[in-house]
């Protein structure tokens, strides 16, 4: 494979050096149910390939890749067996470079996973330090150790899986390892130095094949603190928390990244990375995203925020100024792989990020459309996940004999509902899996997604596709919108609005369920329900947002 370069696209201009991540909207690709070109039922490279001139079409800058490398697929190929290397289901190494090719002609950059944290049971490494036993210097590329009790049969700690049960797995010859997740996903021990320099070569070798980034899997979870403490207490622990814990969000783990930076650095095109770092506060998020480290944060304070005009109006201050002082972008994400949709996730009462019920569907999707013109309109960087531009919800009634989340199948861990978000998205109105494949789908779609599919939405002007895509039209078009560092929010506005200014542009949202009349703020250019113009004052109707042009 030879290198070849990233081609800039959104608000950069080829020749530039603006850091096209600043203001840009980035498209999360799940390849497993984004198409399916050979027919197995099973998305694949070929599939998103075929289907790039839709993304760019719709109107994104850059498309991110869940992981698709060689793997036994015990987490949906976030259990690496060889990272430079292509799982057959979903391809080829040509395949991933006939990609990365065509995307680039299109004007879009790409984005691939990075899972540094952990590799698969099954990667080289770990079979070998298996094999060799105790004392071998292989097991000190991962966290071996001696048990507890009178013969070593207890944990080292008390540590607990975020998929469940203990973070610990006792091998045949009585050490114990840690995994974080399943036990087919040993953690990487980032003391030693054979892991940063494999992780800097696999780097290299992505970047050298023309990818334009990494997002980093836990990236907040590669360092652990010293002597592997305790933690004490009963309370389960989850990812998705922001309690303070010794294997999260440790200080070691930024010298990793500056590392990575000067590696980014030194190639042509902008090249990027994205951590996703749950940490306790916005503040800590920052840490990632200082001028030697990495360039862009998910920011999943702001995903978890309910759909209340306060708690909104003070994630999206505290944002804003945490980043700041680091010179980073906002990046604002609703939805992704590992969350319940915001379209289920607003049809129900405020409940975090894990929902298991459908909700009012109507209500949903009306609040989602209106999160969505808000999250496009703030300053910064945003991410889309597949389907949420068709306004897809969860799918909440799988059967269990379906469901293949590894955190699904072990107690007191995560909910293990993840597969509700996986399911493939539907292209077309008719056919066993709505376009997706000729060979159906690894997970079933409801029927109601006929009207939900690509085909359906295409044209329609009152569908979430068609506002989508006018949205991202517009963000480009519109001066004031895209990358900056703060908003203006209006004084006065009723209880459950919110009101803020950008040069040459105002969003106005109500988060509430009744009409409010509010002065007209400009040239109405787009809104997320039918709204009625005119006169000096202007009704805005519930759960809605519109934007203005001054």
């Amino acid at each position: 494979m030879t290198q070849h370069l990233a081609a800039p696209t959104g608000h950069s201009t080829p020749g530039t050096h603006t850091g096209w991540w600043r203001d840009a909207v980035i498209y999360q690709v799940y390849p497993r149910s984004f198409a399916d070109a050979n027919g197995d039922g099973m998305g694949d490279l070929e599939g998103v390939r075929s289907r790039l001139p839709y993304l760019r079409d719709l109107g994104v800058d850059a498309v991110w890749l869940s992981p698709f490398y060689a793997s036994p697929q015990a987490d949906a190929g976030y259990d690496v067996a060889d990272y430079r290397a292509i799982d057959p289901m979903f391809g080829t190494l040509l395949d991933a470079d006939a990609l990365i090719r065509d995307a680039h002609e299109l004007g879009l950059r790409v984005i691939t996973d990075v899972v540094p944290n952990h590799s698969s049971d099954q990667y080289e490494w770990f079979k070998r330090a298996l094999a060799d036993g105790p004392g071998s210097p292989l097991r000190d590329r991962y966290h071996f150790r001696e048990g507890k009790g009178e013969d070593g049969e207890l944990p080292p700690n008390d540590w607990e899986s975020i998929f469940g049960g203990p973070a610990w797995t006792r091998t045949p010859d009585g050490a114990w390892y840690l995994h974080l997740f399943a036990p087919e996903q040993p953690d990487l021990n980032w003391e030693n130095p054979a892991v940063a320099d494999e992780f800097r070569s696999i780097l290299r070798f992505w970047l050298d094949m023309g990818v334009d980034g990494f997002r980093v899997d836990v990236a907040h979870g590669l360092v652990k603190a010293a002597g592997l403490p305790d933690i004490g207490g009963t309370e389960q622990l989850k990812l998705l928390g922001n309690d303070v814990m010794p294997f999260f969000d440790q200080d070691g783990v930024h010298e990793i990244y500056r590392s990575w930076r000067r590696i980014l650095d030194e190639y042509p095109g902008e090249r990027i990375a994205v951590a996703e770092a749950w940490t306790p506060t916005v503040e800590r998020t920052a840490n990632y995203v200082r001028p030697d480290e990495l360039h862009q944060a998910f920011n999943f304070q702001y995903l978890g925020t309910p759909w209340d005009a306060d708690r909104l109006r003070e994630v999206i201050d505290v944002s804003l100024a945490a980043m700041r002082p680091v010179g980073a972008p906002a990046t604002w994400v609703l939805s992704n792989h590992d969350v319940t949709r915001h379209a289920t996730r607003f049809a129900n009462p405020p409940g975090g990020t894990q929902i298991r019920t459908p909700g009012d569907r109507e209500l949903g999707l009306r609040r989602a459309r209106a999160a969505t013109l808000l999250m496009l309109a703030l300053p910064g960087s945003a991410y889309v996940y597949q389907g949420e531009e068709l306004g897809l919800p969860d799918v909440t009634d799988l059967p269990d004999e379906v469901r293949q989340d590894p955190s699904f199948f072990r107690a007191a861990g995560q909910d293990g509902f993840r597969d509700g978000c996986r399911v493939p998205i539907p292209w077309t109105t008719t056919g066993s899996s709505y376009g997706f494949g000729a060979g159906g789908s690894w997970l079933p779609q409801p029927d109601s997604w006929s009207g939900l599919s690509v085909e359906a939405q295409t044209g329609d002007p009152d569908s979430t596709l068609e506002l989508y895509r006018s949205a991202l039209a517009l963000r480009r078009e519109l001066p004031g919108l895209g990358a900056g560092d703060r908003v203006d929010w209006q004084s006065g506005t009723p209880a459950g609005v919110l009101a803020f200014d950008r040069p040459g542009f105002v969003c106005t949202v109500n988060t509430t369920g009744e009409a409010v009349r509010i002065p007209a703020s400009g040239r109405i250019v787009l809104a997320s329900a039918d709204v009625t113009t005119g006169g000096a004052e202007f009704v805005l109707p519930p759960d809605t947002t519109v934007w203005w042009a001054v």
